[in-house]
């Protein structure tokens, strides 16, 4: 097995996930099998209950794990399926190690951080290396692990010296090390020394880095290149400068333009000679693929407003944004995302700030067409309801998504349904018109990984033959999606909301559960309870919001045929 690390300085949130995700595009675009993990040295068991505004998406895989973001960007990028062990967390390792020292496990030893912690970061690591998560069951050859936080931080004490000591067992030779580290521009001058201090740390650890990778907004001067070689002990060409791109689509084509995966392949002894033909043939369909989604030119533009309560941390919808991008590239269209705080499209709001309101009325007014994605509490609620109920009379393409479906549902059912108070039990548990109801089967008394999670099953309807949204799937009988809810549809408002014209296409297996609405006579007015941008890849974009960004660019109609003749992929 062989472990490419990717590691930070200076500062987090500079790019180590989307280094990480395009290095492994980069091998696999020559025939390699890659899977990734991604420590968080948090002490939280997972990401599954921390704020959205503050540590941005939960996301969440087909086992039902809830995970770190990034995870979220190694499936866009490399198309695999992973699983809950491929995110570390210091509160799962020691969950793990304290449940053995429980047991018995350790025979009485004292358990400490080195030995007994390590041991079991090390053991986790090398046991997800060997799992497969490209759907051909064979065993990677290289495992990418990227590691959150920067080098230095007290929480990462125990993960440094576990890779530290991987990197001895392994061998040098099956071990590289990508250090991420930030140079900042002071007065038009491009600064070296904190990058030359975080090698400096890493060094201090153990680990020496093979390739450092400068996050720069502008490219760097080739003399700030030779400084950072000569003080940071490494040859020019393994100094990699990562500017910032027009779209992150197109990092790889740059650490590809700088021959990073070669230098890397050279430090580990690694060739494509094993590789077979048809491995090779893929991986350079793959990389054509991928060029030409990530450079070609896009003329029109289509105007999308997103309306949530998370909207002043974009990573909040990271997921959704991207599925939108991926969505937009694969149209040839530009995206503008119209971001609206929800507060602001609620009447008290024209009271207290008339200047936020009629900014945010009128940004909705200028979209083509209006996402409302997911989200807890009341906050905002009202305003996404009213920003349902607009594009539903003034025809504007809408995709609801998990609470964006259930406002959408509890807006149409005060408008059509002779229920004025409609709500949800999570906003009022003692509401006397429960159009939203908490599911009965889940714990009520614990929040963490308690919901309904995961990949289930929703059937096709019988009669939902016109639907829209059913042909963007390919005519199929069901799709399999994921999930991330506490509250559904109450089964006892159905038929009235049916009668009202909004149509649930998509059930569960038992038919109870409401997954997908749609309404006939609009260009698309779609809600799922789903999440189904969780699946969305770069060069297979989810076809919900395929066909949400397609109503909104026009070519709805053209997109629906090529998904009927080409069936579902």
């Amino acid at each position: 097995m062989h472990y490419i690390l990717v590691s930070g300085g200076v500062i987090s949130g500079v790019g180590k996930g989307i280094i990480a995700s395009s290095t492994g595009l980069l091998l696999q675009s020559l025939g390699f099998r890659v899977t990734c993990v991604k420590i968080d040295p948090y002490v939280s068991v997972d990401a599954g209950l921390m704020a959205p505004a503050e540590h941005g998406e939960c996301f969440v895989l087909g086992s039902g794990s809830e995970v770190d973001l990034d995870l979220g960007n190694y499936e866009r990028y490399l198309s695999l399926t992973l699983t809950g062990d491929n995110n570390i967390t210091t509160g799962k390792v020691y969950l793990d190690v304290i449940s053995k020292e429980r047991r018995g496990d350790y025979l009485g030893r004292t358990v400490q951080i080195v030995p007994h912690v390590v041991d079991a970061i090390k053991d986790w690591i090398k046991r997800v290396a060997h799992t497969s998560v490209d759907g051909s069951g064979e065993e990677p050859d290289v495992c990418i692990i990227e590691l959150g936080g920067t080098v230095g931080d007290i929480e990462s004490m125990p993960f440094l010296e576990a890779l530290t000591q991987l990197r001895h067992e392994a061998g040098s030779t099956n071990f590289a090390t990508i250090m991420v580290s930030y140079v900042p521009v002071i007065h038009g001058e491009q600064k070296t020394k904190p990058t030359q201090h975080a090698v400096k740390s890493v060094r201090s650890h153990g680990l020496i880095p093979d390739v450092i990778a400068c996050r720069c907004e502008k490219p760097l001067a080739e003399s700030t290149v030779r400084k950072i070689s000569l003080h940071c002990q490494v040859e020019v060409e393994q100094v990699v400068v990562v500017r910032d791109m027009p779209t992150i689509y197109q990092v790889p084509l740059l650490l590809r333009e700088q021959e990073m995966v070669p230098l890397l392949l050279s430090k580990m002894s690694l060739s494509t000679e094993s590789i077979s033909r048809d491995r090779l043939a893929k991986g350079e369909e793959l990389w054509e693929a991928w060029k030409i989604a990530a450079t070609a030119e896009h003329k029109a533009t289509v105007n999308i407003a997103l309306v949530g309560k998370y909207v002043s941390s974009p990573d909040a919808y990271m997921s959704v944004t991207k599925a939108l991008e991926h969505s937009a590239m694969h149209l040839r269209v530009n995206l503008n995302l119209l971001w609206i705080d929800a507060e602001h499209l609620e009447p008290t709001m024209k009271t207290t700030d008339p200047e936020k309101f009629q900014k945010a009325w009128d940004t909705l007014h200028t979209a083509a067409g209006l996402i409302v994605p997911g989200g807890f509490g009341r906050r905002g609620v009202l305003g996404m309801m009213l920003a349902s109920k607009w594009a539903r009379e003034q025809k504007i393409p809408f995709l609801g998504v998990c609470l964006g479906f259930q406002v959408a549902v509890m807006q149409l059912a005060r408008d059509a349904c002779s229920l004025p108070h409609a709500d949800s039990e999570e906003f009022d548990a003692a509401t006397t018109e429960p159009v939203i109801v908490y599911m009965p089967e889940l714990d009520r008394e614990n929040m963490g990984g308690t919901m309904r999670l995961g990949l289930h099953e929703t059937i096709f309807q019988e009669g939902s033959e016109w639907s829209k949204i059913r042909a963007l799937y390919g005519g199929v009988q069901g799709v399999k999606e994921r999930h991330r809810h506490r509250y559904e549809v109450n089964p006892k408002f159905v038929e009235r909301l049916q009668e009202a014209g909004i149509h649930f296409i998509g059930k569960d297996e038992t038919g109870q559960r409401m997954e997908i609405f749609e309404m006939e006579n609009h260009p698309y007015f779609v809600g799922t309870q789903f999440h189904a941008e969780y699946q969305s890849r770069v060069l297979a974009p989810s076809k919900p919001y395929l066909g949400f960004v397609a109503a909104s660019a026009g070519c709805l109609d053209t997109v629906i045929k090529s998904q009927t003749m080409n069936g579902s992929k």
